[in-house]
């Protein structure tokens, strides 16, 4: 056959830049160099990949949400880091929580009836017992108990051990009820057993007088107002049996006015130091015009328990535990085992014809979801995996043998999953912690991003240029394909860097995963994939079938490519003239060569072309394969053999007959802009729709209880417990000004609870300068009456004798007792002061005094300042000495805030908190907010502004990219503009869907850009190696780049339906929504809008090409008759069969508007010299091996 045109002299369906610039010579060379050596390419690509693939075995998944969501080094970070430093790692509790609410909306649960079914839950859940490490564990051993009191008395001491209440806050504390669900109990001789429903500490006092000196343990309760505790409250139901005689109602007989008992909250044992406010029991309360309780709609009770940690230190070197190397980790299990219980409980406590319904919640709950959250789900990623290949492995099927490529699309897809898998092996070996996004999103989307290029490349391999020679297939698809695949893949990495400038651990975890999968994914599509393509044109000149490459193909005698010859004598611009013409094979088989033997006899005629709306205008030949069936040479001649018009039909076909001389006509691009327009209009609408904020009703699956709780809490229950810590580096003696003004700025805070009228504020300094204030009272009192002197206390009361030891203090080492100061100085100065050198003295006196009260405030104090027992009996002088607490590293005041509904709400609390620190950070207090608003809610103080510097950076670095790339800066800032619009777009779509802007949607806005160059870099690169008008480029690009385009955005689209099987209804509506709705933006700028704009205002070609005159064209003989005929056929041998095919020529085709036309004096004319010779010895022929037969 004829030799193929010079490299240098391109077929007119050949259309890249110049194999002499630098990036497409380097990239032809890598794939010359990959296609001679393409296994061994393939064997060490997957050697490399399996072995960073093994690196998932070190993966370490992070559930905390404090590691999750607290940026590194950011204010709150080292907030947290100096909270943990003082206090250890734990809270001093976790919460387990029930909320009720009834069944038909609206009811009231200030009723006996709905108290009794709390009731009822709230007993079967402290019930609650769990069997480990073969001992039994029940609330009792596990609950936080607040302020144990030291008694001297050891009988008293165990007694109180046993029966000290756990701190439960319960609506159920206002009736002698509450006492059921405190499980201690303590024996003494000729009593029945003590339990907190029998028991009057008063009356116990009375009886045990005679037998201990309990003056200072009476004294403490009076402090705290213990009383009758419990069986001195009204009863739920005054017809139990157990109803104490001494409830105000039992003789009555008559249920308590619900609402009235709530008002104003309830009490724990103490009602001094255990309030617990309504809006910790009581939601959807409703009040007369007085304000008085009538109604409500929710009750909560929150159980408290042990952290780990004080759960193992309570019982270290315990007789109860010394068998069983008890550990931190155990203690912890217990916990978990035992919180999991009781949701089980709670949640079964009711029957289901109930009025009510009751909802659970521990913290090992949310721990739970979270570990939930963050599994993968290998049915999912299976799925969405095979789901992949089977479409991979339709789209590139074939009816043509010679050109399916079916095994590699399945090989392309296994390659991608395995670079995904060597990517995350990567991220584990380098030390990145996955998380719920890592597991439940990233597999997915990077597959649909992987596929995209797999695609592209495997239809430039079969849109390679007639004359190509076979050993540089491989080279020239890279150097045509290479840019695009290097701008998409190197643009989604920046973006998914630029991503990681969110301030959120976890999803600068899943950003910089996400860029190093991307990563691999280019290597292995660049390096790797090329081999298989390689390997598969192997296949293809074997003539194997595809996938079964084993077998030979049965179209293997009877495929033929006929390569189209150069016109010659004259030089024709590319995209004017398209020829078709009839012509007669005959294939025969050589018995001894073994070859397949084609001749084209001299013999054709011209044939109207085909009807083509824009017929050679926009399009140019280029080579094809065709199926040549004929009968052999004998009787009558049969029809020829076509095949169906589904199976001819291609994105291809349909962007050069339909889509694009539709889109490129002048009202289609009038139409284009003016919806465009609109759409971004009304998403610069929709931008102001979107809120801040996330949820945890967000992330949990909806229709479970979980979530039904956290919706009920977020409703009726939107408390946070807050403290606002003050810190070392300041002396607090001098600074309590400061930090009583400190304090009445934050309360002032819109958010804060207020605390009743009637109760002082809940802080340490208040209690400790209240408690000051009494013992000075009791002094004074004791000095009066002459109990009292200055050489002798111990006529005194309790109290009067603490002040005594205080007063004497002078806080000099040297000389610490100064006893004339008795009259001359008060504990408290008439402004409400401590004096200073009495400060850290009296501190000691007072944590070790007044445990409830200490307990109470939360102080939480570091370093902790000494044990010391008042002794007002001793002898030696020795207790009058008081070892001064060493100076405060941490303290902290409590605080609740309520009614934060929405994101502003939080932000405008966090940027109050933050105010008042830095007014009391000027007077020398140093001091910060701390809590789970601060924790979680902060991100929202700079999010935005994060977002857009964002994405403006990526934007900027998308250009230059790009524009170096490309070579173009025109078409760089076209691309940019889009991607700009499509960024706008996506942001006002979410407003409009109602998704809230937090870091994961930031996340998302910023690697969209990334993800909308793929949509858009590849028919911008079509446009500029193509020549001609605008509208012709436009068009050639559309031609080449819609199918590959479009099977990328729909192995994305499949990618992320796996996505919508998720569990969680976060992943469904963050990810999967967000993701398609980027898809499907990204398909309509980058076939839509971009061909238009590039249409109108883009930019001029990059290349120039021309066809040329080829020396070794053969002459045919003149033409008779007017037309262009050949001589008859010769006779042929028995052995021949007759193959037809057909070119195509269309001469003045219909023009497009832009189109070059050539003048009438111009048109290239046919000559003799233009048609091949007839002569026997330069028919045209292929030599293939033959066939088995």
């Amino acid at each position: 056959m004829a030799r193929p045109p010079p490299l240098g002299e391109l077929p007119p369906g050949y259309t890249p830049p110049a194999r002499s610039a630098a990036p497409q010579g380097l990239l032809f060379s890598l794939g010359c160099g990959i296609q001679r050596h393409c296994g061994k390419v393939l064997f060490l690509g997957l050697l490399a990949f399996g072995a960073l693939a093994l690196g998932l075995r070190v993966a370490i998944i992070e559930t905390d949400l404090e590691q999750l969501w607290v940026e590194a080094g950011s204010r709150v970070s080292q907030e947290l880091q100096y909270t943990k430093e003082k206090l250890g790692e734990e809270a001093a509790y976790t919460s387990q929580m029930l909320i009720q609410t009834p069944r038909q909306e609206g009811e009231n649960v200030l009723t006996p009836e709905a108290l009794g079914l709390h009731l009822q839950a709230a007993v079967t859940a402290s019930k609650v017992q769990v069997s480990l490490y073969g001992k039994s564990w029940d609330l009792n051993k596990i609950c936080y108990k607040s302020g144990v009191p030291l008694i001297e008395n050891g009988m008293i001491e165990r007694m109180i051990e046993k029966l000290f209440p756990c701190v439960i806050l319960t609506p159920l504390d206002c009736f002698w009820e509450g006492a059921k669900l405190q499980g201690g109990s303590a024996y003494l001789p000729g009593r029945p057993d003590i339990q907190w429903t029998n028991l009057d500490p008063e009356q116990l006092l009375e009886e045990l007088g005679p037998f201990a000196s309990l003056e200072g343990f009476r004294e403490l309760l009076d402090k705290a107002q213990v009383g009758q505790a419990y069986v001195g409250r009204p009863c739920l139901h005054p017809d139990d049996l157990h109803c104490p005689s001494s409830a105000p109602n039992h003789h009555s007989r008559q249920a308590p006015n619900v609402a009235q008992e709530l008002s104003g909250g309830c009490h724990g044992f103490s009602h001094k130091f255990m309030h617990w406010q309504e809006e910790l029991l009581l939601g959807g309360m409703a009040r007369d015009p007085q304000g008085q309780l009538l109604r409500a709609e929710a009750l909560q009770s929150t159980f408290l328990l042990m952290s780990p940690r004080q759960l193992y230190e309570h019982f270290r070197g315990d007789y109860q535990t010394h068998d069983i190397g008890w550990s931190e980790e155990q203690a912890g299990t217990v916990l978990q085992a035992w919180q999991r219980r009781f949701v089980q409980l709670a949640q079964e406590a009711l029957p289901g014809n109930a009025s009510q319904q009751i909802h659970a919640f521990s913290s090992t709950t949310l721990d739970d979801i979270l570990h939930a959250f963050s599994e993968v789900s290998a049915a999912r990623v299976v799925g969405g995996y095979l789901l992949m290949l089977a479409y991979a492995c339709v789209t590139m099927l074939r009816w043509d043998c010679a050109q399916s490529q079916g095994a590699v699309g399945l090989a392309g897809v296994l390659l991608v999953a395995l670079a995904v898998a060597s990517g995350l092996g990567l991220c584990a070996l380098l030390g990145i912690a996955f998380n719920a996004a890592t597991t439940q999103v990233l597999p997915f989307l990077a597959l649909g991003i992987g596929v995209d290029d797999i695609f592209l490349l495997a239809h430039a391999f079969t849109e390679a240029p007639p004359g190509t020679p076979l050993q540089e297939r491989t080279g020239e698809c890279l150097q045509r394909t290479g840019t695009s695949v290097a701008l998409t893949s190197i643009n989604n990495m920046v973006a998914f860097f630029m991503a990681a400038l969110v301030p959120i651990p976890a999803l600068r975890a899943f950003s910089l995963q996400a860029a190093v999968v991307v990563g691999c994914n280019f290597a292995a599509v660049m390096l790797v994939f090329p081999a298989v393509l390689s390997l598969d044109l192997h296949r293809r000149h074997c003539q194997r079938l595809d996938v079964l490459c084993c077998f030979s193909s049965p179209c293997s005698a009877r495929v033929i490519q006929i390569l189209p010859q150069e016109l010659g004598d004259r030089t024709v611009p590319v995209g004017i003239a398209h020829l078709t013409a009839t012509v007669q094979a005959f294939a025969h088989c050589e018995a001894r060569s073994q070859h397949v033997v084609t001749i084209l006899p001299p013999q054709a005629h011209l044939v109207p072309p085909p009807s083509d709306p824009l017929a050679s205008e926009l399009f140019s030949p280029g080579g094809s394969t065709r199926d040549l069936l004929g009968q052999e040479e004998g009787t009558r001649q049969k029809a020829a053999c076509k095949s169906l018009p589904c199976a001819r039909w291609n994105l291809a076909h349909f962007a050069r007959s339909q889509f694009a001389p539709l889109l490129l006509q002048s009202h289609t691009k009038a139409m284009v802009l003016v919806l465009s327009g609109a759409l971004l209009g009304l998403s610069l609408y929709g931008s102001t729709l979107v809120q801040d904020g996330l949820a945890l009703t967000d992330v949990v699956p909806r229709g479970t209880k979980e979530h039904a709780f956290l919706s009920a809490q977020l409703r009726y229950f939107s408390l946070y417990e807050v403290a606002l810590v003050t810190q070392g580096g300041f002396d607090y003696a001098h600074s309590q000004r400061a930090l009583f003004d400190l304090h009445q700025r934050f309360s002032s805070l819109k958010a804060v609870l207020p605390p009743p009228a009637t109760q002082a504020p809940r802080t340490w300094l208040h209690y400790y300068r209240n408690w000051l204030q009494g013992i000075q009272a009791a002094f004074d009192q004791d000095w009066a009456s002459g109990r009292i002197t200055h050489h002798s206390y111990r006529n005194g009361s309790e109290d009067g004798a603490l002040a005594y030891k205080l007063l004497i203090q002078t806080g000099d080492a040297q000389e610490p007792l100064d006893f004339s100061q008795l009259t001359t100085r008060k504990l408290v100065d008439k402004d409400g002061l401590i004096p200073p050198e009495l400060f850290y003295v009296g501190l000691t006196v007072w944590v070790s005094s007044d445990p409830l009260g200490l307990a109470a405030s939360q102080a939480n104090f570091y370093p902790p300042p000494p044990e010391w027992l008042h002794d007002k009996y001793d002898t030696t002088g020795e207790n009058l000495r008081i070892p001064a607490a060493q100076p405060l590293e941490f303290a902290q005041f409590p605080f609740l805030l309520h009614g934060l509904q929405k994101t502003a709400d939080f932000v405008e609390t966090i940027e109050g908190a933050r105010a008042a620190c830095a007014e009391a950070g000027q007077a020398g207090v140093r001091a910060y907010p701390s809590g789970s608003p601060f924790l979680f809610w902060e991100q929202y103080l700079g999010l935005r502004r994060c977002f857009l510097l964002a994405v403006c950076i990526l934007l900027v670095c998308t250009f230059l990219v790009c524009a170096l790339l490309l070579l173009n800066p025109w078409a760089a800032s076209l691309i940019v503009l889009v991607l700009a619009v499509m960024t706008v777009e996506l942001f006002g779509i979410m407003g409009f869907l109602g998704i809230k802007l937090s870091a994961i949607p930031v996340v998302i806005l910023v690697a969209s850009v990334g993800i909308g160059v793929e949509f858009t870099v590849h028919v911008a690169l079509g446009f500029l190696t193509s020549q001609g008008s605008r509208n012709l480029r436009a068009a050639r690009a559309l031609e080449h780049t819609l199918a590959p385009v479009t099977d990328g955005a729909v192995s994305t689209l499949l990618g992320l339906l796996m996505l919508a099987g998720s569990n969680f209804d976060f992943i469904v509506r963050y990810f999967f929504v967000v993701l398609t709705v980027l898809t499907l933006l990204g398909l309509l700028h980058g076939l839509v809008l971009l061909p238009v704009l590039l249409s109108i205002l883009g930019p001029p070609p990059e290349v120039v090409q021309m066809y040329k005159e080829s020396p070794e064209v053969l002459s045919p003989p003149a033409a008779q008759g007017g037309g262009l005929r050949w001589g008859v056929a010769p006779t042929l041998p028995q052995s021949f069969a007759r193959v037809t095919t057909s070119m195509t020529v269309a001469l003045r085709p219909p023009p497009l508007p832009g189109a070059y036309v050539h003048p009438a004096s111009e048109e290239p004319t046919w000559s003799p010299a233009a048609t091949p010779a007839a002569s026997g010895s330069s028919n045209l022929s292929s030599r293939g091996p033959c066939p088995a037969t």
